[in-house]
């Protein structure tokens, strides 16, 4: 009967270290989805500030056009009759 006895301790040891286990890949699993949650809230952040500055580089790159630069002229004159269009289209709106 006591080999029985020590078997069952031994198991109800066991059984002991794999529920702290458990518990311990637990936290580190509710852990490791908060830094994910952080990580993927850094990388929204600095894909619209990436969307922000390209959108003011091409903005400072028709700026220079107008100022002079030959740079960027094809694209400033594209902007330009983009834009002309958008307001022909609005003008067209109101007089229906």
């Amino acid at each position: 009967m006591s080999e029985i006895a020590e078997i069952i301790d031994t198991l109800e040891g066991r059984l002991e270290k794999l529920f702290l286990k458990l518990e311990s890949l637990e936290k580190t699993a509710v852990n490791q989805k908060h830094e994910l949650k952080h990580a993927a809230a850094i990388i929204n952040k600095q894909s619209q500030e990436i969307e922000a500055m390209k959108s003011q580089n091409d903005t400072l790159k028709i700026a220079n056009s107008l100022l002079g630069s030959d740079d960027n002229k094809r694209d400033t004159k594209l902007k330009i009759n983009s834009l002309i269009r958008e307001i022909d289209y609005c003008i067209a709106q109101l007089s229906d």
